[in-house]
């Protein structure tokens, strides 16, 4: 039925399947609170280690193919390409220079998106975020995320980096 149907109205099934994948501006914006909501949980948890797990597995293209993830802090070991090495990141375990990101605990991650670029089953953004902490203290952070589908169609992080503003002083 659906190949009749997609021929009938000139598609093809190619045509069909790619824009079924296509990721939405609202899926990135949901995603991208999702993401934060996600930081402020790994700083409230009982068990910090298994919801930086569950964070990373839910938000992050790991288990599908490469992620390209550069975060805020990392200056020795720049660049996160494995699950572990973000998850050390997140909560400080194996790398020495990590102090664990999510443990800050924040209560709110705002983000202010430049713009979002949506291109088929793929996006970007570019912006900041805002991550404010348990004493009121808002801690600002530039951002370029990229998006891609994974094989149910959840929105998935294949590309992070985020840094600090340049400071003159």
């Amino acid at each position: 039925m659906k190949k009749v149907l997609a021929t009938a109205i000139g598609l093809s099934l190619f045509s069909a399947t790619v824009s079924a994948a296509a990721i939405t501006t609202k899926e990135v914006e949901a995603a991208q609170q999702a993401w934060g909501n996600g930081i402020v949980t790994i700083g409230a948890a009982e068990d910090p280690r298994a919801a930086a797990i569950a964070h990373i597995d839910k938000f992050y293209n790991f288990g599908e193919g490469t992620v390209l993830f550069k975060p805020t802090l990392a200056s020795v070991d720049q660049f996160r390409g494995t699950h572990k090495e973000a998850l050390s990141y997140f909560i400080g375990q194996d790398m020495e220079e990590d102090g664990g990101f999510a443990l800050a605990p924040y209560t709110n991650v705002r983000w202010e998106n430049e713009g979002i670029i949506t291109d088929g089953d793929s996006a970007m953004s570019m912006g900041n975020y805002y991550f404010t902490k348990t004493d009121g203290d808002v801690v600002k952070v530039e951002y370029s995320f990229g998006y891609v589908k994974d094989d149910e169609g959840n929105v998935k992080i294949n590309l992070h980096h985020s840094s600090l503003p340049f400071n003159p002083e």
